[in-house]
């Protein structure tokens, strides 16, 4: 097998660790003696062994004077598990071949400076392209101290997420809301906004249950008081809920506290993705209506959308679309796909975009 096939391989098995490992990468490696694959591995979950780990127990002894292919810069300090790099040390790796370096501040080229003092060859850049996308969520929490925003919404032909009486339920069918759940259970957190909470009392809990528990964020002015007796807040026991109000307002909101949920004060959009991340989330799933849905478009921190389209026309001025906000005056001005998929649900559409980063 080439550099390529194996760098392929060692992205693949990275992929088997989403949803598990945040905030840690998804990181994949292969070990190769004489032609050979000896070991295989990925970072399975968040605190346990890193993917070189998994790859050089399974390797044994097999891993002296071999070639480790990682899709990430070994680590070299102690964390939740201790250094990669010593481990790579000790079992006499000859040559390590990264996809790229890691930019979290306490690697960033010091992983590949540690393994060259000891004599192993490294090489870096082997299809990089794959491996930034892959971490795309990771990478984008190191350089902006946000998490990375998956705006989700369902709509008809003519580009409708309800009737002009306001009922949505349901658009679309029950394959493409299964494809929902699955990816609320990859999420850190899930985001509505008052609006949907008052119109539609949504549960937002991944059914059946995912590898991670997401947190149920309602983001919220906070001028005025919010329902107590929601699904939510009926469900705390089961799943977080978070209350995000302007920092202002929180005093209006002590009986969600006495609820069970957790309240949260911001200043501003930024400021709130900020915090967000401060806790460790990577990964936020932006399930609302038109108006905070157009709210985080014209701040541009939508990162990936998730669009599913239903064969129906659903017709009427009043009507919504699903993104309001301020838009744009003109077409280059607007956000882009730099890579699509499409997929058929049962009767619905599901068109999953990457934008430009």
């Amino acid at each position: 097998m080439s550099d390529q096939e194996l760098m392929r391989r060692a992205l693949q098995l990275a992929e088997r660790g989403r949803g598990y490992v945040e905030p840690n990468p998804l990181v994949g490696a292969v070990i190769v003696r004489e032609g050979a694959i000896v070991g295989e591995g990925w970072h399975p979950k968040y605190g346990q062994d890193h993917a070189e780990i998994v790859a050089l127990k399974q390797a044994g002894e097999l891993a002296q004077g071999s070639t480790l292919y990682v899709t990430l810069e070994p680590c070299c300090h102690q964390g939740k598990t201790p250094p990669c790099t010593e481990a790579v040390i000790r079992a006499g790796i000859k040559r390590v071949v990264a996809a790229m370096a890691d930019p979290f501040a306490a690697v960033a080229g010091k992983g590949f400076q540690k393994l060259r003092e000891t004599g192993i060859e490294t090489q870096s850049g082997l299809l990089e392209k794959e491996a930034r996308f892959l971490n795309r969520p990771y990478l984008k929490r190191l350089r902006t101290d946000k998490p990375y925003i998956h705006a989700k919404w369902a709509m008809s032909l003519d580009g409708k997420i309800a009737t002009s009486t306001g009922e949505s339920k349901w658009i679309t069918g029950e394959i493409a809301r299964q494809k929902v759940h699955h990816y609320r259970g990859l999420m850190d957190g899930i985001i509505t906004g008052r609006g949907t909470l008052l119109s539609d009392d949504p549960l937002l809990t991944a059914r059946p249950p995912g590898p991670r528990t997401p947190t149920r964020i309602v983001l919220s002015q906070g001028k005025t008081e919010l329902p107590t007796n929601c699904q939510l807040l009926k469900s705390v026991q089961w799943a977080p809920v978070l209350l995000a109000v302007h920092q202002d307002y929180l005093f209006r909101h002590e009986a969600w506290r006495n609820a069970g949920a957790e309240l949260l004060g911001y200043q501003s959009l930024e400021d709130f993705l900020k915090k967000l991340a401060e806790r460790g989330m990577t990964n936020i799933w932006l399930e609302a209506g038109t108006s905070l849905l157009g709210s985080f478009l014209d701040s541009r921190e939508i990162d990936e959308v998730h669009c599913f389209i239903a064969p129906r026309i659903i017709g009427g001025k009043h009507a919504h679309g699903p993104i309001s906000g301020i838009g744009i005056a003109h077409l280059p001005e607007a956000m882009k796909c730099d890579k699509t998929t499409s997929e058929l649900l049962g009767e619905d559409f599901y068109i999953r975009g990457w934008m430009d980063s």
